[in-house]
């Protein structure tokens, strides 16, 4: 059987162009017009804007990260200030407590002084008044006991007094001489 020559393909050449290739290569250039006119363009500048904004965040970020340094480097200088500010202030602290201790030191040595000084003027005051009231009481005995010795009385005062003044001043020199003889017995022991 044969078949009629409609029915027979016919056998291209495929070096030949026919129309599907025409058709063909016209879709893909109004393809390849669309999508560089209408599709990569706007592509394009999504990407580029996304690449700018990219961008600038490390741009932020790497500032905020020089900031972030500044204000540690910042925040360090101020801690080591107010450090040497504390040490400062410690010892301005305790001068000052040293200087109040030198100076109670000071007002307690000179009260001690005042206190000591007022001690011996009171004493030796005592000691005025201990003298009179035994001046009058030893003249007063020895007195009597002059006048029942002698057996005349003795009732003036002059003679008296003169009478007690010789014997307490007898009663000194012997005990001035008694101390400067233990003095010097201390001295040569030495």
């Amino acid at each position: 059987m044969m078949t009629s020559p409609a029915l027979v393909p016919m056998e291209s050449n495929f070096l030949v162009p026919n129309g599907t290739f025409f058709v063909e290569l016209f879709a893909f250039v109004l393809m390849f017009f669309l999508l560089a006119r209408y599709i990569i363009p706007p592509i394009n500048k999504a990407m580029t804007a996304r690449q700018e904004a990219i961008r600038a965040e490390f741009a932020e970020a790497e500032k905020a990260k020089a900031d972030a340094n500044a204000a540690e480097a910042e925040f360090k200088a101020q801690i080591a200030d107010a450090r040497h500010e504390a040490a400062r202030i410690r010892e301005e602290a305790r001068e000052q407590g040293a200087a109040i201790v030198a100076e109670m030191r000071e007002q307690g040595q000179s009260e001690q002084a005042r206190i000591i000084e007022h001690g011996h003027a009171q004493i030796a005051a005592e000691r005025q008044q201990a003298v009179a009231s035994l001046r009058a009481e030893v003249g007063t005995l020895a007195t009597e006991l002059a006048g029942r010795i002698v057996g005349e009385s003795l009732e003036d005062d002059d003679r008296a007094n003169r009478v007690v003044d010789r014997f307490l001043a007898d009663l000194e020199t012997l005990e001035v001489s008694q101390n400067a003889a233990a003095s010097n017995g201390a001295g040569a022991g030495q």
